[in-house]
């Protein structure tokens, strides 16, 4: 794998553990506890909802869905 595309991946991870840790959070949460762009974020949570482990349930507010993840080592 690329190490760009690790990259991303751990950070999409990390995106997903943040919000499952916070509850509901927002758009500019994120932009601000990962240092990362509007657009970045928006990348992310595209990624994470489109697999069903985040909605938003008010424009601009995550949180996570009750889907089951399994983490590999």
């Amino acid at each position: 794998m690329k190490p760009a595309t690790d990259r991303m991946l751990t950070r999409i991870k990390d995106v997903y553990f943040y919000i499952l840790n916070n509850g509901t959070v927002t758009t500019e949460n994120l932009v601000e506890e990962f240092g990362i762009t509007h657009r970045t974020v928006q990348r992310d949570l595209n990624v994470l909802e489109y697999n069903e482990l985040i909605m938003s349930p008010v424009r601009g507010k995550w949180t996570t869905t009750a889907k089951k993840v399994r983490l590999s080592s």
